[in-house]
């Protein structure tokens, strides 16, 4: 430090008349303090006779902060014109006086701001480290008031307010302020402290201060914090750009003044990454955000796509796999705003306070999946490397997040396709019901379900109705819905009853759970149910299996619920199915129904099903509005299980489409049941089919009078189909067989498969039917 000479006027009165800097500095007390006043009142004790005499020798002062500082004093006497001394210079000279003390070296070299007031909050002192903060030398603030040396804000105001306090009230006070220093170019947390000086006789001489500045440690909280709260802000819901937009609402306005997040084009849809890393490739845009309402400084607007310059940080970040930083006159920098300039000039106004960049990739289980983009305009800093770090770990977590919703949308897509392709996409036209059908998949995280529905032609114009549900979701479920109606459609076609079938169903279920492990053995499971009519006779059989019973509307009636034994489940196995029986009047509609149309947590069942009975009793113009205004009525907006809705509407076959027999067992009554059928195709107008079925006729009639038993009908139904049916009491089923070149017989069933479009049999109650059907013409 520059040797500054102390130096004092006093004249002959005692009084202090002049005060250099130099004893400002060596004491503290400024000259406002001291000029005026009795030098006496410097002194730290008497001066000893000695040194007045010789006006020379070593004076105990005493310095503003309280301490004692020894000096060596010379007084040298100011003469008038008549020789009297009117006054003194006193000097010290400061290489003489002792050395600074330890505690006055710790406040001067601190790298902490330490700073002294008086009473009145003016500075007595600065440490070389307040002085940087300041930008001012200490002479430049010394006895300065502390407001006429900052800026008039927030953060000042309460500095001031605290140095007052402690002034009046004796206490320390430590606090927190985030505020921008007058030599520093952004605002910093400070940990201040401020406590009172007291002198010997215990009087408060003073106000120290220190600030110990804790900005580092403030954004490292505050990076941390930005974490915890991608951690529960990040990926609340599994969609792909919802997940992308909370991570910009993370970054903005917290971390950058603008965000975007741009991702790879497979990324959006069902494909899986590609092998290799394609360079240059497109990116779409999905969120972005700024500080600025509407993101008015975007190049590219949400949906747009592009690909960004080679040497452009983000293209940078894609191809090296971290994050990229970029200043303001960087040539990267410089690129990367020039395109920007040159996609967007309208935004280019908006681009021109833009002065640091961080480009990051976003990587989940060692691939790529897009790029964040991080832009500072308004906030002073400039991204650096810790800024980077961070930026790596959030864009980890958030692409895990993006990941995960991508892999759950391509696993519902494929789910929701292998169902689609199961379930029947055009029913077959028949004339016993008229059929209209919705399926609405979920909307739920847990994916697609396992709901079908089918309807599935019998022989004698009867039909097969299905429903059920398989427990669980996602491809799995899908996948067992499919061997599930595989296995409904083949045992229906073995004309089983809806009980019996319902039986080997249980057990097939049990068995594709034993294949399973022990925990899936646990969670498969189904409900079904199954149901035949039959045209002729008007009669509907059904049976359940856990599943909901089917509402009935009879034409010009009300809607009500087929009383009927829902049974256990299927897979629980070892109990019973009980089958139900009602004849319905033709033109009755009957709904069958997945559980998803009336169970949701947020719904009364009970009026969920009013409601349903309500709008089934409608009136309506068609099942298919039927079906929609059904859905209307029932649904809520968001449901999280599948639905499937079956509405028929039955018909029933009249007496003059039938034609029935009663066959003696006597094989020479066949020729005469061949003419009966001639004269009936004849009266139908089919008399083209004539002889194919008259020799149908004969074999089927022949076989049942040779290898049955009585009673025999014959039975011949014109429908879509002509079909001929003979019954017998014998249960025993007939089979192909291939007759030898001498056999009489053998050869009657081989016929009628050859000569009839399909054939079959199926157990009655009192033994079993043969049957065939032949296409009539325009069918």
């Amino acid at each position: 430090m520059e040797h500054v000479a102390a130096v004092a006027f006093i004249d002959a009165r005692g009084r202090v008349t002049g005060w250099s800097e130099g004893a400002r500095l060596l004491t503290g007390h400024p000259a406002g303090d001291v000029v005026g006043r009795p030098a006496a009142g410097l002194l730290a004790e008497d001066v000893t006779a000695d040194a007045l005499a010789t006006r020379c020798g070593t004076v105990a002062l005493r310095h503003r902060e309280g301490h004692r500082v020894e000096v060596a004093l010379t007084a040298c006497p100011l003469l008038g014109q008549d020789g009297e001394a009117t006054g003194y210079v006193v000097t010290a000279d400061r290489g003489a006086a002792p050395a600074p003390s330890l505690a006055a070296q710790a406040f001067e070299q601190a790298s902490m701001s330490m700073s002294v007031f008086d009473l009145r909050q003016c500075y007595l002192r600065l440490n070389e480290t307040a002085c940087k903060v300041m930008g001012v030398a200490e002479t430049g603030l010394t006895g300065r008031f502390f407001s006429d040396t900052v800026e008039d804000g927030e953060a000042n105001q309460g500095l001031l307010h605290h140095l007052q306090e402690v002034a009046e009230t004796g206490r320390p006070v430590r606090y927190e302020s985030f505020a921008r220093a007058p030599a520093l170019n952004r605002e910093h947390l400070w940990s201040i402290e401020m406590w009172p000086l007291r002198g010997d006789d215990g009087e408060m001489t003073g106000v120290a201060m220190a600030a110990f500045d804790n900005t580092e440690q403030y954004w490292a909280r505050r990076r941390l914090a930005l974490l915890n709260e991608a951690a529960t802000g990040i990926g609340t819901t599994l969609d792909v750009v919802r997940t992308a937009e909370e991570l910009t609402e993370i970054l903005v306005p917290q971390y950058a003044d603008f965000a975007s997040v741009d991702l790879l084009d497979w990324v959006l849809g069902a494909e899986e990454p590609p092998i290799t890393a394609e360079h240059g490739a497109l990116l779409q845009r999905v969120a972005h955000g700024s500080t600025r309402p509407g993101s008015p400084g975007a190049a590219m607007r949400i949906g747009e796509s592009d690909a960004y310059p080679p040497l452009s940080p983000p293209a940078q970040a894609l191809r090296e796999g971290r994050a990229v930083l970029a200043q303001a006159g960087e040539p990267a920098f410089v690129e990367w705003l020039t395109e920007r300039n040159r996609r967007s000039p309208a935004g280019r106004d908006l681009r021109l306070g833009v002065h640091s960049m961080i480009a990051v990739p976003l990587r989940a289980r060692d691939t790529t999946l897009g790029v964040a983009v991080c832009v500072r305009v308004v906030h002073p800093d400039g991204y650096g490397p810790d800024d980077a770090v961070f930026a790596e770990e959030l864009a980890s977590r958030a692409a895990v997040c993006i990941d995960n919703a991508r892999r759950f949308a391509r696993e519902r897509a494929t789910a929701l396709a292998l169902q689609h392709s199961l379930l029947p996409r055009g029913l077959p036209g028949q004339a016993a019901v008229e059929v209209a059908h919705r399926y609405l998949p979920c909307g739920s995280l847990a994916g697609i379900g396992g709901d079908w529905f089918d309807v599935i032609p019998l022989s004698g114009g009867r039909v097969g109705l299905v429903v059920g549900d398989v427990v669980g979701h996602g491809i799995q479920s899908s996948a067992t819905m499919g061997r599930l109606r595989t296995a409904v459609r083949t045992l229906a076609d073995v004309d089983l009853p809806p009980d019996e079938l319902l039986t080997h169903l249980d057990d097939l279920v049990t068995h594709l759970a034993s294949e399973g492990s022990p925990e899936e053995v646990a969670e498969l499971g189904a409900t079904c149910l199954y149901a035949v009519y039959d045209p002729v006779s008007r009669r509907l059989a059904l049976a359940a299996a856990g599943h909901p019973a089917p509402a009935v509307v009879l034409p010009g009636g009300t809607a009500e619920f087929v009383p009927m034994t829902a049974g256990p489940p299927l897979g629980v196995g070892g109990l019973p199915f009980e089958a139900t029986e009602l004849e319905l009047p033709e033109g009755s509609v009957v709904a069958l129904f997945t559980d998803g149309l009336l169970e949701d947590r947020d719904r009364d069942g009970d009026r969920t099903a009013e409601e349903l009975r309500r709008a089934l009793a409608a009136p309506s113009d068609s099942l298919e509005s039927l079906s929609d205004n059904v859905l209307k009525a029932v649904m809520p907006e968001q449901h999280i299980d599948d639905v499937a809705l079956l509405l028929v509407r039955t018909r029933a076959l009249g007496a003059d489409r039938i034609a029935t027999w009663d066959v003696p067992p006597d094989p020479a009554e066949v020729a005469t049941f061949r003419q009966a059928a001639g004269r009936q195709l004849a009266a139908w107008g089919l008399e083209e089919e004539a002889f194919v079925t008259e020799l149908v006729v004969s074999e089927l009639v022949t076989n049942a009078i040779r290898y049955g038993t009585p009673p025999i009908k014959l039975r011949l139904i014109r429908d879509r189909a002509l079909i001929c049916e003979v019954s017998d009491g014998s249960s025993t089923s007939p089979h192909l067989r291939r007759a030898h070149v001498y056999d009489e017989g053998g050869r009657g069933l081989l016929l009628v498969a050859q000569l009839t479009q399909r054939w079959g049999s199926r157990q009655t109650g009192s033994g079993k039917t043969i049957w065939a059907e032949q296409p009539l013409p325009g069918t």
